[in-house]
């Protein structure tokens, strides 16, 4: 199917398309997502060198009797990051308390959370890369000899009053490691990166959420949904549970390979996780630029989207997956993107469409 960007959803409409394969949680999201989350080592399917490595660090605490080194968990959304942090707090037998960079403004916002935390606390701080400066500053104490100073009163009368804290772990998440400071990172005992899942994995972990959610599928539809879920067992069971709605209302209930495809070509979602706004930039990029190199402000406008639509949603997996590459002169459209519309790529030198950013 061609692409149109005169062919629009509505609001609505393009909103739940793009969510389907959108790798962050939503609201109502978060609360299925706890059902389906393993609460073991054990039980977690993929990153087998995470979880050997993480392992060890946590039975060797415990063998200590002591709080794990402080704990930094990078890598693209979605793949199990919050996971593991509750998790870890599980192992160690401990209250896992909860917050996110974003909510911590101030000095005061950390302060108040690990005042209150108890020895053997684990503390989980998402997008930790986007916690204030004041505030970094002072987790550089709070992590290294577990006291902060609370500075009491303003200008030449202030008053820094110490504070100890009981020995705590830190679990930092982050999507961005390179915006993280050098202090910080080096602060942190253990530090993973958690890689996208292969297909293997992601057939598993469908397997597993059916069974939790009482669906009835086969092993071709497994496959066919763990194909298509760009190696994020977040997409993964999001998709599974589209499918199922399919299966439910559409078929008998069960999910096969043909109920799956039916469903997923209903969404948008083709046979490699490619949805609507990912084929649209790569369709105008080949038909409408002859592959490029063109700017980035220029395709935006082709497809109808917003730039940092474009270059944070779409690009991503259009890079990771070698069907767009980024060049000083613009974007480009590589051979696997003609390929995978059906398009034979013109010969070199027959076009020249060069266009610059604004």
């Amino acid at each position: 199917m061609d692409y149109d960007a005169t062919d629009r959803f509505s609001e609505a409409e393009e909103a739940e398309i793009q969510r389907i394969v959108a790798a962050d949680a939503t609201g109502d999201e978060r609360a299925i997502e706890a059902a389906l989350r393993p609460k073991s080592l054990d039980e977690v399917i993929g990153q087998q060198r995470v979880r050997e490595q993480l392992g060890l660090v946590l039975e060797a605490a415990r063998a200590r009797g002591r709080a794990p080194d402080h704990v930094l968990l990078s890598g693209p959304p979605g793949l199990g990051k919050t996971t593991l942090a509750m998790i870890i707090a599980a192992e160690m037998g401990s209250p896992l308390r909860l917050t996110s960079g974003p909510a911590i403004t101030h000095a005061g916002d950390l302060a108040a959370i690990i005042s209150g935390l108890n020895e053997g606390d684990v503390l989980f701080v998402d997008e930790i890369h986007r916690m204030s400066r004041a505030a970094e500053e002072m987790l550089y104490m709070a992590m290294e000899d577990f006291r902060v100073d609370v500075i009491i009163g303003k200008g030449p009368g202030a008053t820094a009053i110490p504070l100890e804290i009981p020995p705590f772990t830190l679990v930092g998440a982050t999507t961005r490691a390179g915006l993280l400071p050098g202090p910080l990172r080096d602060r942190f005992g253990f530090t993973a990166h958690l890689e996208f899942y292969e297909p293997e994995d992601l057939d598993q972990i469908v397997h597993r959420s059916a069974g939790l959610l009482d669906v009835h599928l086969t092993a071709e539809g497994s496959a066919e949904i763990a194909g298509r879920s760009r190696g994020t067992p977040r997409i993964a069971n999001r998709l599974l549970r589209r499918v199922r709605d399919y299966a439910q209302v559409r078929a008998d209930g069960t999910v096969t390979r043909d109920v799956a495809m039916s469903a997923l070509e209903l969404y948008e979602v083709d046979t490699l996780g490619l949805d609507r706004l990912d084929r649209g930039v790569i369709d105008v990029l080949c038909r409408r630029f002859g592959g490029g190199p063109v700017g980035l402000s220029t395709l935006a406008v082709a497809v109808g989207e917003e730039r940092e639509t474009v270059e944070e949603v779409a690009e991503p997996f259009l890079v990771r997956n070698g069907f767009l590459a980024r060049t000083p002169r613009g974007r480009i459209a590589t051979p696997a993107a003609w390929a995978h519309l059906g398009l034979v790529p013109p010969a070199p030198g027959v076009t020249d469409a060069t266009l610059f950013e604004d």
